[in-house]
């Protein structure tokens, strides 16, 4: 075995490799053997000049990068250090990427929901990573007694090339950071871009495929304990509780009811899971219980009811009615969906006197903290919050309530606790999409022209079930669209693409009827509404006309829109979360059944600053709505989902992902959202395309259990 001394350098050395994690440094020589110290971040930072709160150098030239923002899968924390190492002209073999813990006071923003991280962060990490070049710049300018403008930046060194003379950044952070910081500071022009636009690894994918702990259910701290709880169905309180058999099985320490659930704490998650199966529990409902049956009832008395809001209303909408030639009428339901992230809900909390310390997945932790400091009645100041990698989130881990919890059991057994969700617990016990229902309306003039259009939205607790002000919404004349909820037990959530997750699907398959009955092209029918909203816009236009016809335009070209009669094609497009999409679906007839061969998806995001991380969120997000589209569903009974696991909930499996094909629009404005928009056309898309090759409509979630297509099976082949 070979024997090497190492020193801070190679300890920096390896933290900037192994991009984040476990750090063990030892000396062969020190003794007869080798002793091991743990690293801590400030340790291995501890020679490290801090230029703003998004950036620190090394004095050996190794850059490290904050990421602020929770990462969830959205590859967050790989494109925002590659904006900020862009604009600092840094090596990105030389960058390390830590994760931030929630700082108010030097970050805004720490939330990862809305698609909204990348939008409100762009210029942000930008000028972080100019202002430090600018102050390296400077040094070495005073170093040399040369001036700024005849010096370049290039892999983390300044150059000077009228004499040839190189420095690194790392022999500048010294001087550099005794400069005062300009105000403001001049960015690249994006044509200079070198690293934004090349496909760069997630850089915590080493961490991962090595198993080094990264997610919230990797997290350990000696002394803790762990808790699983039982919760009530919803609607439902305790009637009592019969826990002698659960307290008997060895590795369970304490059993407590909080409220209306019930706490198992013991050794390891294994004897808490079956204690939790042992509890004898009877519970009593609340109020009247909801089923599926009368949430049946309760959608039509909204849908057919004289009890609305009113969320846009343009022209005389009844006299449009009045006047048509035709008129075209369909519904359109969704139902109750899981957010189901690869990684059930857990969080860490330590609560030690009037300070709370919290550790875990979290989609808000400025959320996280407020509640726990609600809950505990102190300052939120002193609740400090560590981020863990998030193993999915899709919107249930913006709710703060599995961490609530774990502060509760914290407070009451005075010990550091962590509680973790099994997947049943996540599946019966969340948050989920809400169940929505749609009833379109559309009037046609004599020449198929839309004069008038009415969409009124039925959800429960899902609050306002439209997007008033997308399209179509400014391209016709007449227009009213309500919105009516209904308030149940059942707890409810953003999921994924919030709202427009089903409402696109709804509003795309329903824009094809209308294209149908004027015996339209699809695509055709939608280039001419825009026209319309373009040259005599009705209201004010919320979105933008020419990147949505962009999209449209990009995708009919990339399929070969109407040009192969073999192939059925479905189209739908949308904008959500600042950016566009249009999808078209190919679908084959194979002995009598219906096959997706392929999805072409056309994306006008803006700036992509990272293509690898860009068409993983395009395809993901359409493999999501795919999946969710066809099979997606949950049921109650007495409160309870019937589906309490992936047995009886079913989601999409590799082997049926087909081809997606994605583009993008290069347009070289400034980055809007990705991590949601590619998934609210892909339902659309796919029902118009089965119409197209079946001639029947599909005009409810999940598409296999349409009673219409009992004798059809739905096929997807994967490429």
């Amino acid at each position: 075995m070979a024997s090497f001394k190492t020193n801070r350098r190679d300890f920096l050395k390896m933290a900037a490799t192994a991009g984040g994690g476990l750090f063990i440094g030892f000396q062969w020589f020190s003794c007869d053997s080798p002793k091991m110290k743990v690293l801590s971040n400030e340790e291995v930072l501890a020679s490290a000049q801090q230029f703003n709160a998004f950036l620190s150098i090394t004095p050996d030239g190794d850059v490290v990068i904050y990421s602020p923002n929770p990462e969830l899968g959205q590859n967050i924390k790989t494109s925002f250090p590659m904006v900020v190492a862009e604009e600092l002209d840094a090596d990105w073999e030389r960058v390390r990427v830590i994760q931030a813990n929630l700082d108010l006071q030097n970050f805004e923003r720490q939330v990862t929901g809305g698609s909204g991280a990348m939008p409100h962060s762009w210029e942000r990490l930008r000028r972080a990573g100019a202002t430090a070049k600018y102050l390296l710049v400077s040094a070495a300018a005073d170093n040399w007694d040369v001036s700024y403008d005849s010096l370049t930046t290039e892999n983390g060194q300044v150059i000077h090339n009228a004499s040839g003379r190189k420095i690194s950044y790392g022999e500048l952070v010294n001087d550099a950071s005794k400069l005062t910081a300009p105000e403001d500071v001049r960015l690249k022009d994006p044509k200079d871009f070198k690293l934004i636009g090349t496909p760069v690894k997630n850089v915590d994918n080493k961490a991962m495929f090595t198993g080094q702990p990264l997610f919230g259910l990797d997290f350990y701290r000696e002394g803790m304990v762990h808790a699983m709880i039982q919760r009530p169905p919803f609607g439902m309180k305790i009637l009592s509780v019969d826990d002698a058999e659960a307290r008997n099985i060895k590795g369970v320490t304490d059993i407590i009811q909080v409220g209306e659930s019930v706490a198992v704490v013991g050794s390891s998650t294994w004897p808490l899971m079956k204690a939790k199966k042992a509890l004898k529990i009877n519970y009593e409902p609340i109020t009247e219980e909801e089923s599926t049956a009368n949430h049946d009832r309760i959608f039509r008395e909204l849908l057919d009811g004289n009890r609305a809001d009113i969320m846009r209303q343009d022209g005389n909408v009844v006299r449009a009615f009045q006047q048509a030639a035709q008129i075209v009428t369909s519904e359109y339901q969704c139902p109750f969906l899981s957010h189901s992230p690869m990684e059930p809900m857990n969080f860490f909390a330590h609560v030690k006197g009037d300070k709370a310390e919290l550790v875990g997945p979290t989609q808000t932790p400025e959320r996280a903290r407020n509640e726990a400091a609600q809950l505990l009645g102190i300052d939120p100041e002193n609740v400090s919050v560590e981020i863990t990698r998030l193993g999915g989130g899709f919107g249930r881990r913006l709710r703060a309530d599995f961490v609530v919890e774990a502060v509760e059991l914290s407070r009451i057994l005075d010990k550091p606790v962590k509680v973790t969700w099994s997947r049943e617990d996540d599946m019966t016990g969340g948050a989920y999409r809400p169940a929505v229902r749609y009833k379109f309306e559309a009037a046609l003039d004599g020449a198929g022209n839309m004069i008038g259009y009415k969409l009124r939205g039925a959800g429960i607790n899902a609050g306002n079930t439209t997007r008033q002000d997308n399209f179509p919404s400014g391209a016709v004349e007449n227009l009213l669209i309500e919105s009516v909820e209904h308030k149940s037990h059942v707890t409810t959530n953003a999921w994924r693409a919030p709202i427009t997750n089903f409402l696109a699907y709804a509003e795309q398959s329903f824009l094809d009827e209308v294209a149908e009955v004027a015996k339209k092209d699809p695509v055709k029918f939608r280039l001419d509404l825009l026209e319309r909203a373009k040259s005599n816009p009705v209201g004010e236009i919320h979105y933008d006309i020419d990147r949505m016809k962009g999209v449209i335009e990009l995708a009919a070209e990339k399929s070969n829109w109407g040009k192969d009669s073999s192939i059925k094609q479905g189209f739908s497009v949308y904008f959500s979360h600042r950016s566009y999409v249009a999808q078209v679906a190919n679908v084959v007839m194979e002995n009598n059944q219906p096959v997706l061969k392929k999805i072409v998806a056309a994306t006008d995001c803006g700036i992509v600053v990272n293509p690898t991380g860009a068409n993983h969120q395009v395809r993901g997000g359409i493999v999501d709505g795919m999946g969710h589209a066809m099979f997606g569903n949950l049921t109650f009974e007495n409160g309870s989902p019937k589906q309490k696991n992936f047995d009886t909930y079913r989601l999409i499996r590799m082997k049926e992902v087909p081809e997606i094909d994605v583009h993008y629009v290069e347009n070289g404005i400034d980055p809007t959202g990705l991590g949601e928009p590619a998934l609210p056309p892909t339902g659309g898309a796919i029902a118009n395309a089965i119409y197209s090759a079946t001639g029947r409509r599909l005009r409810s979630q999940p598409f296999i259990e349409q009673k219409e297509f009992s004798d059809l099976e739905i096929k997807m082949e994967r490429v």
